[in-house]
């Protein structure tokens, strides 16, 4: 049986296999039977900034304008009424799963404003929550952040200070490691990446999936719709991963399109150090963690592969024959290769 033991922020995992943060994630039981199925870690489902600022009134607003703007705001955001985890609620799961779960507990906070960014007042109110994580039991802290700048005379470096500062003011109310999960758009990603590192950052997870909205032409609104991701979206934090593997001295986990034991063999290739999984849970229930990792182990035998230590990296940019194709290259050799399908 090959060995799956790795380390990941500093904690020891039996399987790189991790699920994120979702509605799957938010139930004891669920989380009992998620390391039974063969999960090194478990990251909690997010405790969201709009739950610990606002007031009832100003949370309606949020819950029902961004109903299923994240992928793990699947059951408990499209209503009030569905609500599962408040702030005190979020706390005590992390209290139960760490006394009832033999592997590590990730807690997830989820937010975007900063107080001396935002509001030039005191740090935020929901940042505090960090080290109340902390002193739940967390083992570690996923730090969630996606925004979107809709302001025109918002330049891009005052939004990558925003995320900086927001880690910085994040890690200093903590000791536990904290991973920073970001987005893939910004201009210069592996400088950002390198950035968020030297601010604190002990692993990054490659990507905050963000639904997009969808316009409904009959009836001239705009409404969020829910799609799941598939393998095909793999490929973004694929490319990425394998891209910074090695050039960045922090932990790296992919998220997004990890649906099969050839997803995960690819992550762990490319350089990641975890693969989590929300999407493929959500789909074919909590038992298909197991037979992913069942494929793993006999595809991993059949290569000859004793654990996933030996296997990581292996496809990552710096080790491959022909680095540029992570690069221009490959675009390049795609599209010379199309053809028309009918005659024109």
């Amino acid at each position: 049986m090959p060995d799956f033991s790795t380390t990941y922020l500093g904690l020891s995992l039996s399987s790189p296999l991790v699920p994120s943060p979702s509605p799957l994630t938010s139930k004891l039981d669920n989380l009992k039977r998620l390391e039974d199925a063969g999960a090194g870690a478990v990251v909690l489902s997010s405790l969201f900034e709009e739950q610990i600022n606002h007031e009832s009134r100003s949370l309606d607003f949020y819950l029902s304008h961004g109903a299923e703007s994240y992928a793990e705001a699947l059951s408990y955001f499209p209503a009030q009424r569905s609500f599962r985890l408040g702030p005190e609620q979020y706390l005590e799961l992390i209290r139960k799963a760490t006394q009832a779960l033999d592997i590590p507990v990730i807690a997830s906070l989820n937010g975007v404003s900063s107080g001396g960014w935002v509001q030039r007042a005191p740090q935020a109110d929901w940042i505090k929550y960090a080290r109340l994580m902390e002193q739940a039991g967390a083992n570690a802290l996923e730090l969630n952040l996606y925004f979107i700048p809709t302001d025109t005379n918002l330049l891009g470096e005052t939004v990558e200070d925003m995320y900086a500062d927001l880690l910085i003011d994040v890690k200093h109310t903590i000791t536990i490691p904290l991973a920073m999960k970001i987005s893939p758009y910004f201009s210069a990603l592996p400088n950002m990446c390198r950035r968020l590192v030297r601010a604190g950052a002990d692993g990054l997870v490659l990507f905050n999936r963000f639904y997009q909205p969808d316009l409904d032409i009959e009836n001239l609104e705009v409404v969020p719709h829910l799609h799941l991701s598939t393998s095909d979206e793999l490929r973004l934090p694929l490319r990425w991963i394998a891209i910074l593997y090695g050039r960045i001295n922090a932990d790296l986990a992919l998220t997004t399109g990890v649906h099969t034991a050839q997803d995960a063999i690819k992550g762990l290739m490319a350089g990641a150090t975890v693969v989590q999984m929300a999407s493929a849970l959500l789909i074919h229930g909590i038992d298909h963690l197991a037979t992913v990792r069942a494929d793993m182990a006999r595809w991993m035998e059949e290569h000859e592969y004793e654990s996933v230590e030996q296997m990581r990296g292996c496809l990552s940019q710096k080790s491959v024959p022909f680095p540029a194709a992570f690069e221009r290259a490959q675009y390049v050799k795609i599209v010379g290769t199309l053809e028309p399908t009918a005659a024109a």
